[in-house]
């Protein structure tokens, strides 16, 4: 696989999957290079991360006339999660990677990411105005039906 592949593969895959608990599937390097990425990418860092990944769903069809993410605007975001990949893979935790890879093969570079993507949207999802718009929903919700999934009735 080319480095290029490699780094596509782990980022497309790895950030994407929120819902997958790396540490269960991975190993002790893969874990080791997930902690130094969590580690090593500041708050701001990781504000990029989630921009690049809130600018690749908005290409999808369904959701594009929801967001206002300019070709242009993809590009400099784009440009700039390339350098953090970077900075974090041949830098930071270079020697992690390096292990990683070696001991435990280049799959846990989608593990190790996809860590760095649970916390950097863990981060987001935590900002009171996100934490109020996700409670927003609820309005539109029957409780009573709700609560009848939730408490069954006693017999």
């Amino acid at each position: 696989m080319t480095t290029e592949r490699l780094i596509r593969t782990a980022l497309v895959t790895g950030l994407f999957l929120f819902a997958a608990a790396p540490s269960a599937l991975a190993g002790p390097y893969a874990d080791a290079l997930g902690k130094c990425l969590v580690g090593a990418t500041t708050a701001a860092e990781k504000t990029t991360l989630v921009r690049w990944m809130f600018s690749i769903m908005s290409l999808h069809p369904d959701v594009q006339t929801s967001s206002a993410v300019t070709p242009h605007q993809r590009i400099a975001i784009a440009k700039q999660t390339a350098q953090l990949v970077e900075r974090l893979l041949t830098e930071s935790c270079r020697k992690e990677a390096r292990e990683a890879i070696r001991y435990e093969g280049s799959s846990t570079l989608q593990s190790s990411f996809s860590l760095l993507g649970q916390v950097a949207a863990r981060e987001l999802f935590a900002n009171p105005n996100v934490v109020e718009g996700l409670a927003e929903f609820s309005q539109y919700i029957d409780q009573k039906k709700i609560k009848e999934v939730i408490e069954p009735p006693q017999q």
